[in-house]
């Protein structure tokens, strides 16, 4: 069962290839690690705010 869903997300990362060739998926990666980086940053921020306030 774990093998047909491998072949299903390699068969899908083929035809994003084939779409978008390899330099875009390139940035494609890059600027989606970037935004959860952003985005985890951001929920420790709010956390670190929350916690002096309550101090």
């Amino acid at each position: 069962m774990g093998f047909r869903n491998m072949g299903s997300l390699i068969l899908i990362f083929l035809i994003l290839m084939m779409l978008f060739g390899t330099q875009r998926l390139r940035e494609i990666g890059n600027d989606l690690a970037i935004a959860i980086r952003n985005f985890r940053k951001g929920l420790q921020d709010d956390f670190d705010d929350k916690k002096e306030n309550k101090s």
